[in-house]
């Protein structure tokens, strides 16, 4: 491994200083969120395993490795990567806004530009010589609730730029660098197949599946990096091309361990903490009986669906397993104006512990309450 290089943004710093004096629940909810353990720096965790398996393979030896900021200028994060203008992750139904122009990362990738202002990348790139690195961390998005999913979780990406004059970077390239990914984190007998795929950033692009149990998942997408990309981010495109790869680590960790719940990668019960194993799979602790609850309410009809997992998640943290949309609904006589019912079913369930009924009453009251405070909810 070549250089480590720590991305220090003194902007950050100042956004995170503004989230601490705000009281609202979406400042609250981005404060936990980035307070939580990055457990690709966790020791012992299976998705630090993960990355040090990609960061040691002989293949990858010469990438350097950065790390970036969280909070980051929303431009950069899509401006720069050929997102579309109309893109969802742009929205803020989809991703988490600090202010009007910054964001809680939604992917590692953004390292491509930071990575690109390093005095000694620059130097090597005026040098014409080969650059690449790895990045790897806490994403933020916000999404569903189910077993596997979470709006926090870890990204690696990787990416090598080639001086033509010395390589052109082509699919076989693709090929070769998701092999070795799969090898690293699989071992040498892993089943593979690739399939062609599309990325805002990359052309032409590859998503790999790997075999596990007789299924074929999807672990990884890859591609050549658009020339338009590399302009934008200051590299003559007609002296540099290159590859990238980025994926989800949980999915990997949850593959390898045949895990039934993604919040099991952060507990800290000794139970649990002990068999987090890649290869190993995981056997239930005890397999406690779930309490179900329906909530239905009416909003406004700008009201993002989104924006209601994330509330309860932040009221009711881990106890939540999964959450459903049933039903939505416009009945302008009964609601009025401008107004939409949802339903949705709320699953609760502790991996340790039976959970009762009275202590869930709770749990509804508060979301009931949560939901009237911070969307003007009327529940049915």
């Amino acid at each position: 491994m070549n250089r480590k290089i720590v991305i220090s943004a003194e902007e950050e710093g100042q956004l995170k200083n503004n989230l601490e004096k705000r009281n609202d629940f979406e400042a609250l909810r981005m404060r936990r969120y980035l307070s939580m353990p990055d457990l690709s720096r966790t020791d012992g965790s299976p998705i630090h395993e993960i990355v040090g398996r990609i960061l040691s393979s002989p293949y990858f030896k010469d990438l350097d490795v950065i790390q970036t900021p969280e909070i980051v200028p929303a431009n950069i994060s899509f401006d720069l990567f050929d997102f579309p203008a109309d893109h969802p992750a742009r929205s803020k139904s989809d991703t988490y806004y600090v202010d009007d122009k910054n964001i809680l990362r939604p992917h590692t990738t953004i390292m491509w530009y930071y990575y690109l202002q390093d005095e000694g990348v620059k130097k090597d790139i005026a040098d014409n010589q080969p650059v690449g690195s790895f990045s790897y961390g806490k994403v933020y998005r916000k999404d569903e609730i189910d077993c596997k999913h979470m709006n926090v979780f870890h990204q690696i990406d990787g990416w090598y730029l080639s001086p033509k004059s010395l390589k052109t970077i082509t699919q076989t390239d693709l090929e070769e660098a998701l092999k070795n990914i799969a090898i690293a984190v699989f071992g040498p007998s892993v089943n593979y197949r690739l399939n062609k795929d599309s990325f805002p950033y990359t052309d032409p692009s590859l998503e790999m599946e790997v075999e596990i149990g007789g299924k074929w998942i999807e672990v990884v997408g890859c591609g050549v990096v658009k020339g338009s990309v590399l302009e934008k981010l200051g590299v003559d495109s007609k002296k540099y091309t290159g590859w990238a790869f980025g994926f989800g680590l949980e999915r990997l960790a949850i593959i390898s361990m045949a895990l039934p719940d993604i919040r099991l990668l952060w507990s800290t019960d000794p139970r649990v903490t002990k068999q987090l194993k890649l290869g190993k799979k995981f056997k239930e602790v005890s397999k406690y009986p779930p309490i179900t609850r329906d909530i239905s309410f009416v909003v406004n009809n700008d009201f993002i669906p989104n924006n209601y997992f994330d509330l309860v998640r932040e009221v009711s943290g881990d106890l939540v397993e999964q959450v459903e949309f049933l039903d939505k609904y416009e009945n302008t006589e009964k609601f009025g104006p401008n107004k939409i019912s949802y339903t949705y079913r709320i699953i609760y369930r502790r991996p340790d512990r039976t959970l009762t009924d009275p202590e869930i009453d709770k749990e509804i009251e508060k979301i009931t309450v949560a939901l009237k405070n911070n969307f003007r909810a009327q529940i049915r």
